[in-house]
C-alpha cells in the first residue's frame, strides 16, 4: 500500500476507541482460557466485528486487499499467486456472464473484485462489518466494476436474501469464522439454486496435529485468539458438516499439501524469498512496524492501543508460520460441493 499506516489509523479511529476495544477483546476472549472458544462462539458477531474493526488497517498495510494465503510458484509474484488462487475458485464454479454468485465474508472486496473482473459474473458480497463493506464498494466503483457487484450487510449465518437465488457460492478463508459450520453451510445450501455449486478454502488442522502435544495446542490457541477464530476444525468435521446439510461433496483436499515447488503459503510471514514489496509482512518487517508504532503511540501520532493490536497480530503470524512449517495446519482445505437438483 502507498498509504502510511500511521495516517490510516489517525484518520479512521478515535483515540479512545482503539485502546478500549482491544482491551475489551483481550479481556473477553483472551487470557488462559483462550482456545476453548465457548464465548467466541456464543458472541461471535461482536467477536468478529471488534476484531476486524481493529485489524483491517494492519491487514491492508501488510498484505493488501486480499486477506488470504496462497502457495507461490517459482518466479511468481505475490500478487499473481493471490489472483491465481482466486481464479481457481471462479474456474471450478465455472463462473461467467449471466451468472450470480455470493461471496460469503467478502472482507474489503479484493478477491470479489478480482473474480468479477476475471469471470464477468455478478458477485454479491456478504459481510457484517460496515467499515469493510464501505471500502469494498468504493474500490469496486474505482475499478469500474460497479455494474457487476452488489453488497449485503448481514450475518452470513442468516443472509438477507431469498431461497434459491444464487447460481453459485464461495468463501475464501471466511467460513472458518462461523460459530457452527453446519449452520453456515446450511445457509449456503438454502441460498443456492438446485444444481448450484459451492467452493471454499477452509482453515483446518491436519492429520499431523496431535491434541496431546502441548506445543500443538498452544499454536492452535494462538491462531484462534490472534485470528478471531471460534475453533479450527479437522477435515472430517468439515466434510461431515457439508454432507449433513444436504450437499453432495464432490471434492475435498488440502491444496497446500499438493502445492508445486516454490514458496509455501506461510513464507510471506517468515520472509524467505520476499521482494521488498512484501517486506512489511515478514518477521523483520513486522518488528520494524511494531517498533515504529510503539514510538508513534507514545508521541500521540497514532491512538493508544495500536501497539497492542500489532502485538495480537504478531502472535497470530508467528503461530501460523510455525503451524505451517510443522504441517499441522492448512488455510486451504478445498471443498467443492453441489446442491442436488
Amino acid at each position: 500500500m502507498k498509504t502510511n499506516l500511521a495516517k490510516i489509523l489517525s484518520d479512521r479511529n478515535s483515540r479512545a476507541s482503539v485502546a478500549a476495544r482491544v482491551e475489551d477483546y483481550e479481556r473477553r476472549y483472551g487470557g488462559e482460557s483462550r482456545g476453548g472458544g465457548d464465548e467466541r462462539k456464543a458472541d461471535y458477531r461482536n467477536f468478529e466485528n471488534t476484531y476486524y474493526d481493529l485489524v483491517t488497517d494492519f491487514f491492508e498495510y501488510g498484505w493488501g486487499q486480499s486477506f488470504h494465503f496462497a502457495p507461490r510458484a517459482v518466479a511468481e509474484s505475490f500478487a499473481a499467486s493471490l489472483a491465481r488462487h482466486e481464479h481457481y475458485i471462479a474456474h471450478r464454479l465455472d463462473l461467467g456472464p449471466g451468472m450470480t454468485a455470493v461471496d460469503l465474508g467478502c472482507g474489503v472486496g479484493g478477491p470479489l473484485i478480482e473474480i468479477a473482473r476475471f469471470s464477468g459474473a455478478r458477485i454479491v458480497g456478504v459481510n457484517n462489518n460496515a467499515m469493510q463493506l464501505e471500502r469494498a464498494a468504493r474500490r469496486a466503483e474505482v475499478a469500474g466494476l460497479g455494474h457487476l457487484v452488489d453488497w449485503l450487510k448481514c450475518d452470513f449465518m442468516r443472509v438477507d436474501a431469498p431461497d434459491a437465488c444464487f447460481d453459485a457460492a464461495y468463501s475464501i478463508e471466511a467460513t472458518c469464522c462461523a460459530p457452527d459450520r453446519a449452520g453456515v453451510y446450511g445457509e449456503v445450501f438454502r441460498l443456492l439454486k438446485p444444481g448450484g455449486c459451492f467452493a471454499a478454502y477452509e482453515y483446518c488442522l491436519t492429520d499431523r496435529f496431535d491434541s496431546d502435544d502441548p506445543e500443538h495446542r498452544r499454536l492452535k490457541a494462538d491462531m484462534e485468539h490472534g485470528g478471531a477464530l471460534p475453533d479450527i476444525a479437522r477435515p472430517h468435521a468439515v466434510d461431515d458438516a457439508v454432507r449433513t446439510v444436504g450437499f453432495e461433496l464432490l471434492e475435498a483436499r488440502d491444496l497446500a499439501a499438493e502445492a508445486p515447488p516454490g514458496l509455501r503459503w506461510y513464507q510471506p510471514l517468515v520472509g524467505a524469498g520476499l521482494s521488498f514489496a512484501r517486506l512489511r509482512s515478514s518477521i523483520g518487517g513486522r518488528r520494524v512496524t511494531h517498533g515504529s508504532l510503539w514510538l508513534l503511540e507514545r508521541l500521540g501520532i497514532v491512538p493508544r492501543g495500536t501497539t497492542q493490536v500489532s502485538r495480537l497480530l504478531n502472535l497470530c503470524a508467528v503461530a501460523l508460520a510455525e503451524a505451517g512449517r510443522l504441517g499441522i495446519f492448512t488455510p486451504m482445505y478445498f471443498i467443492y460441493a453441489r446442491k442436488p437438483d
